[in-house]
């Protein structure tokens, strides 16, 4: 859920003010991760840190303001230098400057480590580091990690004629003790304009740029030291995700779990982590050294900006027709009169046959990710004529659910890197299940630990409440049932009709996208507003699902998605002519039944806002009461496409009109890397 970062120049001057601009510039990128309070650390006589609680310009702010006070000079340059960088989002210790990070061992800054996700054992490690004498000053989990460091560094340099131990030995003797998720980078005053990251269970990636183009060119790494053994001047990166090393450079390295990522002398060794290897006639061992390649990355750095919009949830909600069409771009074939339309998913082309054999296709998910499978659910279900059930990924691992060898679970995710997807991935590759990930993210974690998958190619998605990611998921999963169904006569026409639709799609929500203005007067009624219900049923049960959601995260108002034929099992006691009520009734098998519901809600004196199909106001809302909203009709597992559009433009103009930032909701992060 945090964001960690570091920049490393060798051979190529850097003045300290730039070092700490491309630290800033890094943790701004990275800031949607976490932003409840940052850190830095640079190089003077030792180790520096500045910490801050609040974002990222509050930090810049006291960085400068201590820097003057010091008297620290930010125009001395530095042939070689390492810095490191994290922005938070706290899940041990409050906001504040000694729980931020980097933490570190003590006077003197001797490790310094900065850290995204969770040490499950800190406590058992801080009780033994305690009784050897080390204080803590936080209530992090992550304080362990520099101290351990320490501790493991001076007793490996005990007594005369002592092994001179080097970074990278004693990092792997630290990662023997941890336990949990985990992406961390050391520096350390001991090993100067040296870097260490590793990871376990959270992202990180090594960014590589080579200053001298006619020495550019090999993208393989070889034996332990895989970039060019030279002086040639280079800068390192090392980021929680590619949205902050992007407008560096393209060649970037995902570093994979277990892999021990040393940055010295302008080179860059990779150990494999192995917990079975131990200690080694009593000294620290050294693991084999591995060979990676590096990968281009397919981002632009005009994906990560804002544009011409004032914040990241609005431009990605206008993003949506583009977004669409590139989602379904080289899969949608429409030949002429004597060609079928088909779809064409080549990532899962030889699984099919397996999929449709399959006891049940089960889709696992959190949060949006779960909300657009259950929309798909209905329409592969009927493709399919394969039962279709839904999971949680976290309620799954808490019940140790049934998954079996015959199952297909398919995983999704806009990162690719949800700390309880994952986990939930890992329980079912134990079962044998086949795994599919439906992912945004090329290289993430479920894109790589699953058998086969499909990207959904929405591009980057910075703001934290998801919703180009969620209409695009949605279209993949719709072709997914078409692909699944593809040789079934009886579906011929019904599958061309929706392969009719999505060819549309993009033009319906430009359509649809119209209502922004209209949407904005409707929170400017609701602004004051406690409390607010959404109905659906049908495709559009995920649409109440999601609707209610996004304004809960951003607006934080309290609203609740149901399901409207569970109306009269409860919820309808709560109806009176205070609560604001949105029931989304477009045309589809259960309009007839919304209908009923609308008047149901209508007779308790519910203050109604109804979503219908354009030309329906009349039969939605016979006596004329409440507000319409009318949108374009499409295909019946389509419409949650179009639907929830106009309740991301409410949430985000309810957010934007009761003060709050839109794109920094309160408590959550954009990547959820930890249980």
């Amino acid at each position: 859920m945090c964001g960690i970062f570091a920049y490393l120049n060798y051979n190529v001057n850097r003045e300290r003010r730039f070092i700490l601009q491309i630290l800033f510039n890094g943790l701004r990128r990275l800031e949607y991760r976490g932003y409840d309070s940052a850190g830095v650390s640079i190089d003077h006589n030792q180790p520096l840190v500045f910490r801050q609680e609040g974002n990222i310009e509050s930090l810049v702010k006291s960085v400068y303001q201590e820097a003057d006070a010091m008297g620290l000079d930010l125009e001395e340059s530095f042939c070689v230098h390492a810095g490191i960088a994290h922005t938070r989002w706290a899940t041990h210790g409050e906001p504040a400057p000694r729980n931020s990070h980097p933490q570190t061992s003590g006077d003197g800054n001797e490790f310094l480590v900065v850290h995204n996700g969770v040490i499950t054992n800190y406590q058992v490690l801080k009780e033994t580091l305690i009784r050897h004498g080390f204080t803590f000053e936080s209530e992090t989990d992550t304080e362990v990690i520099p101290k351990l460091a320490k501790f493991v560094f001076d007793k490996a340099n005990e007594g005369e004629g002592s092994h001179t131990v080097t970074f990278s030995e004693v990092v792997l003797e630290v990662m023997r003790h941890l336990e949990g998720a985990y992406a961390l980078i050391f520096k350390s005053l001991h090993y100067p304009n040296e870097l260490i990251a590793c990871k376990r269970g959270s992202p990180l990636l090594l960014g590589v740029k080579e200053l001298n183009e006619e020495f550019n060119s090999g993208p393989t790494f070889h034996d332990s030291k895989f970039l060019s053994n030279n002086d040639h001047p280079k800068e390192l990166f090392l980021s929680s995700d590619a949205h902050a090393i992007v407008e560096h450079t393209k060649k970037v390295l995902v570093i994979e779990d277990g892999e021990v990522v040393h940055l010295k002398d302008g080179n860059v060794s990779i150990l494999k982590f192995d917990n079975d290897k131990g200690r080694h006639g009593g000294s620290l061992s050294r693991p084999a050294s591995v060979q990676r390649a590096l990968s281009v990355l397919e981002m632009e750095v005009e994906q990560i900006n804002k544009g011409n919009y004032e914040h990241y949830m609005q431009k990605e909600i206008h993003e949506q027709p583009e977004s669409l069409k590139t989602t379904m771009r080289g899969r949608l074939i429409r030949g002429g009169s004597c060609k079928a339309k088909t779809v064409l998913l080549g990532g899962l082309k030889d699984h099919f046959k397996t999929i449709r054999r399959s006891r049940r296709i089960v889709f696992i998910g959190c949060g949006t990710s779960y909300n657009a499978a259950l929309a798909a659910r209905p329409i592969l279900e009927e493709l399919s004529g394969v039962p279709v059930t839904m999971e949680i990924a976290s309620d799954l691992l808490d019940r140790q659910g049934p998954i079996y060898r015959e199952d297909t679970a398919v995983f999704v995710s806009q990162s690719g890197e949800t700390a309880d997807t994952l986990n939930a991935l890992e329980y079912a590759l134990e079962n044998g299940a086949l795994c599919v990930g439906i992912t945004n993210t090329v290289g993430s974690a479920i894109a790589r630990r699953t058998h086969c998958g499909v990207h959904i190619n929405a591009g980057a998605e910075i703001g934290v409440a998801s919703t180009k990611a969620y209409t695009s998921q949605i279209v993949v999963m719709a072709m997914l049932a078409l692909a699944i169904g593809g040789d079934a006569i009886s579906s011929q026409t019904r599958r061309e009709a929706i392969i009719d639709g999505l060819f549309d799609l993009p033009n319906k929500v430009r359509e649809v996208l119209k209502l922004d203005q209209e949407m904005k007067d409707l929170a400017k009624l609701l602004i004051a507003e406690q409390s607010l219900l959404v109905f659906g049923r049908g495709y559009n049960y995920a649409t109440a699902l999601e609707g209610a959601l996004k304004v809960k995260e951003v607006a934080l108002m309290h609203s609740e998605g149901m399901l409207a034929g569970e109306m009269k099992h409860g919820p309808l006691a709560l109806v009176d002519e205070n609560l604001t009520i949105i029931v989304i009734a477009t045309r589809d098998s259960c309009f007839s039944k919304q209908q009923s519901v609308i008047q149901q809600l209508h007779a308790r004196k519910g203050r109604l806002i109804v979503m219908c199909s354009k030309g329906d106001a009349v039969s939605a809302c016979p006596g004329g009461f409440g507000r319409v909203i009318e949108v374009p009709q499409v295909e019946d597992c389509l419409q949650p496409v179009i639907n929830i559009v106009p309740l991301q433009l409410l949430a985000y103009h309810l957010t934007v009109l009761r003060g709050y930032n839109v794109d920094q909701p309160r408590n959550l992060a954009k990547s959820v890397t930890t249980q």
